[in-house]
């Protein structure tokens, strides 16, 4: 076979979708929450130096044009207030001299007594360094209050070396994952071994009880004392019945053990009691804020209407010098190429912020007319709604409504969500209605907290009673929002207590 190798020219057509510069960045800024809009805010002001900042009262109500409010703003500088713009290929004279001239046009600016003195420049130490003093302290990680404790002990240094390396391959549930041996080379020798059996000994010694355990078994074994309320029935149930203690499988362990039904639920209150993660206290991620986007209010007329949190946004124009410096021409070729671009950017992040504005609040006006209900009655009257249904009625494409409400959060009347909870499926029902996933969730879980805890609901009563409630559903879906909904089968639900029949061989909820 021979393999050919053409070379030539060929003329083909392709339809090709190629987004402007401006309509990326247009993207980027709607999709941004208010705290990431603010930064890149303060990104753009930092790297155009046509851009300033107009200084508004953040209670006065955002004019719809940043380029108006700097007409009749007493804040927007002057020609005298410009800022200097050095040219490195000239000798800049009139820069200069202008700034020679600086103490006699602002006297008050130079004179000595309006200089900071050192009792002001001290007092402003003074409060940085009780702002610093009253930061929130990093808080003690697992790993640092397990060694300070072994600081305590007496022991060589080589098995202290071994203990602060198990301290250090904990999890961050307090765990050991795998065996200890892992932690040594693979030339270990027994005594080595041995060595690393001890530290792990030492280690499990300290506080949280339970802390370098293998496996939950072992993490429940150690925080066991004699002494404590059914020691030895605890003893035997986490050694052998702890998988049926997870299943609900009193009536197996009574057969077993010998214990009354009784005397297990005791245990299993005490058991409840010890701590399956003792690590995790010591890794609380600290929780950021939540700022909201949007806000939502009753009006007089028993309406919603929506504000969105403009104090926040700074409103930003373009520098009156610029304009003039390149409307004049007085500069060479390169300079005014570079004022072009800087005011084209600027006039760019201007117009994406007032386009994210309007997007944002004619995209949340709709969801909130959408989901008045919610807002009136609460969560169980949520309305199916889909992304395109919002899009439709306000004329933009899907994927434009789907950037306007991720990572946005609405306050409203009832609480602060994000604005994604109100878009939801759902399904028809007996009367032909939708009817949102989330009423279903909630008749589901109404069901399962009035039922009898002697005789659990299957999933397919749950099913009978929800047609019963005109919500018609198949089973697996009534499976599948138990499990997401962390709700465990019948048999786990069961409560033995003075139960007669025999428990039954299998769990249909499974």
């Amino acid at each position: 076979m021979r393999l050919s190798l053409d070379q030539g020219m060929r003329l083909t057509q392709q339809q090709k979708m190629i987004l402007a510069p401006r309509m990326i960045q247009s993207m980027e800024i709607l999709q941004l929450p208010i705290l990431a809009l603010q930064e890149r805010i303060e990104q753009e002001i930092s790297e155009n130096p046509v851009l300033d900042l107009l200084e508004e009262d953040p209670d006065l109500p955002a004019e719809s044009s940043a380029e108006s409010e700097v007409q009749d703003s007493p804040d927007a500088p002057s020609e005298e207030e410009r800022e200097l713009v050095i040219n490195e290929t000239t000798s800049n004279e009139a820069d200069f001299e202008r700034l020679m001239k600086m103490d006699e046009e602002w006297p008050d600016h130079f004179e000595e007594h309006s200089r900071p003195s050192r009792g002001e420049t001290e007092e402003a130490g003074e409060r940085k360094l009780d702002a610093m003093a009253n930061m929130i302290a990093r808080p003690q990680s697992l790993q640092d209050y397990l060694r300070d404790q072994l600081g305590w002990f007496e022991i060589e240094p080589a098995l202290r070396a071994m203990c602060e390396r198990i301290i250090y391959s904990l999890d961050s549930n307090g765990y050991l994952q795998g065996r200890v041996e892992d932690l040594l080379g693979l030339d270990a020798t027994k005594e080595d071994i041995a060595l690393a059996q001890r530290a792990l000994a030492v280690v499990q010694r300290l506080d949280p009880p339970g802390v370098a355990a293998r496996d939950l078994r072992e993490c429940l074994l150690l925080q066991l004392t004699p002494g404590m309320p059914l020691f030895e029935q605890l003893q035997t149930l986490i050694t052998s019945h702890l998988e049926d203690l997870e299943h609900n499988r009193l009536p197996v362990i009574n057969r077993r053990t010998g214990f009354s039904i009784e005397l297990i639920q005791q245990a299993l209150a005490e058991l409840r009691k010890l701590n399956p993660k003792p690590g995790a206290n010591y890794n609380n991620a600290p929780v950021p804020p939540v700022t909201p986007d949007v806000f939502v209010e009753l009006g007089e007329d028993g309406k919603y209407q929506v504000r969105l949190e403009d104090g926040r946004t700074p409103s930003l124009y373009i520098s009156p010098h610029y304009r003039k410096l390149f409307a004049a021409g007085q500069v060479d070729d390169a300079t005014r190429e570079y004022i072009k671009r800087k005011i084209n950017s600027a006039q760019w992040l201007i117009d994406s912020i007032q386009q994210r504005r309007s997007t944002l609040t004619r995209v949340s006006q709709a969801i909130v007319d959408h989901q008045t209900e919610f807002l009136s009655k609460g969560p169980e009257a949520i309305e199916p709604l889909k992304m395109q249904q919002i899009a439709d009625k306000v004329g933009v494409h899907v994927t434009t409504v789907s950037r306007a409400v991720d990572d946005k959060w609405i306050q409203t009347p009832r609480g602060i969500f994000p604005l994604k909870r109100f878009f939801c499926g759902g399904t028809v029902s007996a009367d032909g209605e939708e009817v949102a996933w989330d009423t279903i969730r909630l008749k589901l879980q109404e069901l399962i907290d009035n039922e009898d805890k002697q005789h659990p609901k299957s999933d397919d009563q749950l099913v009978k009673d929800l047609a019963a409630a005109g919500v018609t559903v198949a089973r697996r879906t009534v499976t599948k929002y138990r499990k997401a909904m962390n709700i465990p089968s019948s048999r786990q639900r069961r409560d033995w207590t003075d139960a007669t029949e025999p428990p039954p061989d299998d769990d249909k909820d499974e």
